[in-house]
């Protein structure tokens, strides 16, 4: 079955109003639109919904899927694909996949009124979880690849993870760096035109050194979009820097 939808969120995890505090206010609009660009995408009518983001290496995780927001100062779970009973299963998401995990645990129902099960059963249709690493340093070929060895049996979604450039100015956790607008902007045109060919573009170097993590699991999407065949079409609901990380959302569907 080919790839049917595909959101795209950043990963802060000043994101999660709990971690954030008394600072949640200032990432409203900005969750928001995750939370919208989630709903979305559960409403496509995907059965399957894989979570990709960057790790230390590329690897398909194991169920159920298991992190902790700990060394983000809250001693939270956060569990995504567990089966009565409990058994062993994926016990450190990354951050990518951890945020990912909290977005979709924030949609118990889908717009259609299917329930969004935690505790999947592929026996009897119901929606199933996966969840995927691809190494932050990946070759543009290798993220491409993947993403077009990406099937299911089933209709099924992609929830992207990553953050833009690092570098958007002096108090940037990547300090300045006047490439990084320009480098952000082209990733928003891409994600707004469902323009596969531009995300490949992005220089694993460049962003690297921009620290835009985002960029190996940006060009699986764009593997995954160009394997699946057919026009697509895209929605960037946002894009902003407060805090010198470039944060973008997006969703792409068939046209």
């Amino acid at each position: 079955m080919p790839l049917v939808a595909a959101a795209v969120c950043p990963h802060p995890p000043l994101l999660i109003p709990e971690v954030a505090g008394a600072a949640a206010p200032e990432l409203d609009d900005l969750r928001a639109a995750c939370d919208a660009a989630v709903a979305r995408l559960l409403d496509s009518g995907a059965r399957d919904v894989l979570v990709v983001g960057a790790g230390d290496h590329t690897a398909d995780l194991d169920p159920p899927f298991r992190g902790s927001l700990a060394p983000w100062g809250l001693p939270l779970e956060v569990r995504l694909g567990d089966l009565p009973g409990d058994r062993p299963g994926t016990d450190r998401l990354p951050l990518g996949l951890l945020v990912g995990a909290w977005l979709l645990n924030r949609h118990p129902l889908s717009a259609t009124g299917d329930a969004l099960h935690r505790h999947p059963s592929p026996a009897t249709g119901e929606a199933t979880w996966r969840m995927s690493t691809v190494a932050a340093d990946a070759p543009v070929e290798t993220c491409a690849d993947l993403g077009a060895r990406l099937v299911s049996g089933r209709p099924w979604a992609l929830l992207v993870m990553g953050d833009g450039s690092a570098c958007r100015g002096e108090k940037a956790p990547g300090y300045a760096d006047p490439r990084a607008e320009a480098y952000d902007e082209t990733v928003a045109q891409a994600l707004a035109d469902a323009d596969a060919d531009a995300l490949l573009g992005l220089d694993p170097a460049l962003s690297s050194q921009l620290k835009a993590v985002g960029r190996a699991p940006w060009q699986v999407l764009a593997g995954a979009a160009r394997a699946s065949g057919g026009d697509w079409r895209g929605e960037l609901r946002h894009h902003s820097a407060p805090y010198g990380v470039a944060y973008l959302v997006a969703n792409w569907e068939r046209a």
